[in-house]
């Protein structure tokens, strides 16, 4: 520890009082020092030969730093020789590495056992010496990017609190998505209640429909409705949702994440989130205003008040510099709406369906099990296994049932009707003799059904001719008001 306590500046002025022939009383006062801490710098300079000459020829701060070094070597106290020095090398060594204290404290107990005997607080206090001591390396640098207009646009949630929604009458949570451009960063903000990858893509949508085009980049965050996994080196790959990379390629831009734990990556919207919240929600009666005044008081504050705004960093007030510089820099909207995709991977559960938005689709009966790649919009649902398609659906409501009968095995598909009506019905079809025997089968007993056997009994006579199907049948024998009763007496065999 080479650096003394006073300042180069102050020993500049102690060299220069006495130069100007001062005593060292004198002198002592005017900086503020005790005539024991002036003496002692002063007999240092003597040794050196720096306090004869000039006044107006003062030594640098470099020589009398170096001066001092010489005479007065700064040591430690006794008390601050730290107890972890005796491993020293392993604590520089994990340190280089960019393990953190408590990470080092915890590797060397685990290493070492009862024979470490310093303290967390040592171990820590070393390792920022030995940083200091290493001094600033390259990648503690953040480099300053300048961005072209029209290149880049940063995303990013940032939760507010809860809000009335006015579908639900309910206070629900709620977000703020904003869209900062890198270049003029003028921002687009809205209110959400949720993170789904239907919330996601419609905040795209409507933040491109308000700017009146499309970055060529955009810069999410890892949130699981853009990114599945990031890469974590350069022989790992970056995948995106299928869902974020459809609304991608239809609207032209490129994606590219962050890297995981570093939101300063992102820095122009980690401030904008920020500065929405403490900003405009932070004046807000969140629990008086429901979400729709919000996002219309919120759309006005953008335009008013952030855009009007002289920008810390760039000092220009970013909606004059967006109508100017980066609007026409984007990329023109598609000519085509976006369909918008949901895609999901999806078990194919032992009923042979799939659920999507709480409603169920059904496949064929062999892909049971297999998890398939669904995709959604807000009028179908198609099903896709090994890159075939195998399923087309229309969107039902949540709830319902979406079911064709072919993808049921063929003997088992009908058991799904439970309704005697439909077999009674479809025992018409075939002849007025089938529709009496099983009007006599389903109606043969008040109090238990007999729609099974009604069932298979359908099931059989489909599979004949219809001749011998419709050939004529006796009904069967009804209990006589002696005899047994309909719950005891059991229905005749009259399957064919």
């Amino acid at each position: 520890m080479s650096q003394p306590r006073i300042s180069m500046h102050r020993l500049q002025d102690l060299v220069r009082h006495h130069r100007l022939g001062r005593k060292p009383s004198r002198v002592a006062k005017l900086l503020g020092m005790t005539r024991k801490t002036e003496r002692a710098y002063r007999s240092a300079l003597i040794a050196e030969g720096l306090l004869a000459g000039s006044a107006d020829d003062l030594p640098t701060q470099e020589e009398l730093a170096a001066a001092l070094e010489r005479q007065r070597p700064a040591k430690l106290p006794a008390q601050q020789v730290s107890t972890a020095d005796r491993w020293r090398e392993e604590i520089e060594t994990h340190s280089k590495n960019g393990a953190l204290p408590r990470a080092i404290y915890d590797a060397l107990v685990l290493k070492h056992g009862k024979d470490f005997t310093a303290s967390y607080h040592s171990v820590r206090r070393l390792a920022r010496r030995l940083q200091a001591a290493r001094g600033v390396q390259p990648g503690d640098v953040a480099i300053p990017l300048t961005t072209r207009p029209g290149l880049e646009a940063q995303v990013d949630f940032g939760y507010v609190g809860h809000v009335l929604d006015p579908k639900t009458s309910r206070e629900r949570k709620a977000w703020v998505f904003t869209l900062t451009l890198s270049h003029s960063r003028h921002r687009v903000d809205l209110l959400v209640f949720d993170q789904s990858a239907e919330t996601w893509t419609w905040c795209h949508e409507e933040s491109f429909r308000r700017l009146g085009g499309v970055p060529e980049t955009i810069v999410p965050d890892n949130l699981k409705s853009a990114v599945i996994r990031r890469a974590f080196s350069v022989h790992e790959e970056t995948q995106l949702t299928r869902s974020y990379r459809e609304l991608a390629r239809h609207y032209g831009f490129t994606v590219d994440p962050t890297p995981v734990r570093s939101p300063e990556k992102k820095g122009k919207v980690e401030s904008g989130v920020r500065y929405v919240k403490r900003n405009f929600f932070a004046t807000r009666d969140l629990k008086r205003e429901d979400a729709d005044v919000l996002q219309r008081e919120l759309a006005r504050w953008t335009v008013q008040i952030a855009g009007q705004r002289t920008h810390g960093t760039t000092r220009r007030r970013p909606l004059q510099a967006f109508e100017e510089e980066e609007r026409g820099a984007l990329l023109p909207l598609p000519q085509e709406p976006y369909e918008a995709q949901a895609w999901a991977k999806l078990k194919v559960h032992r009923d042979s369906h799939v659920r999507v938005g709480k409603a169920f689709y059904s496949v064929p009966f062999v892909h049971l099990g297999i998890q398939a790649w669904v995709c959604s919009t807000s009028r179908s649902v198609v099903v896709y296994a090994d890159h075939k398609r195998i399923a087309t659906h229309r969107r039902v409501a949540p709830g319902e049932w979406s079911t064709v009968e072919e993808h049921l095995p063929e003997h088992r598909a009908p058991y799904r009707h439970r309704d005697p009506r439909y077999w009674r019905e479809r025992a018409a079809l075939i002849g007025t003799e089938v529709a009496r025997y099983v009007d006599a089968v389903l109606d043969q007993d008040a109090a238990l059904s007999h729609l099974g056997h009604a069932q298979r009994a359908m099931l059989c006579l489909e599979d004949v001719p219809v001749k011998r199907a419709c050939r004529d049948r006796r009904a069967p024998e009804q209990p006589s008001s002696a005899g047994r009763t309909g719950s005891d007496q059991p229905p005749p065999d009259r399957t064919p």
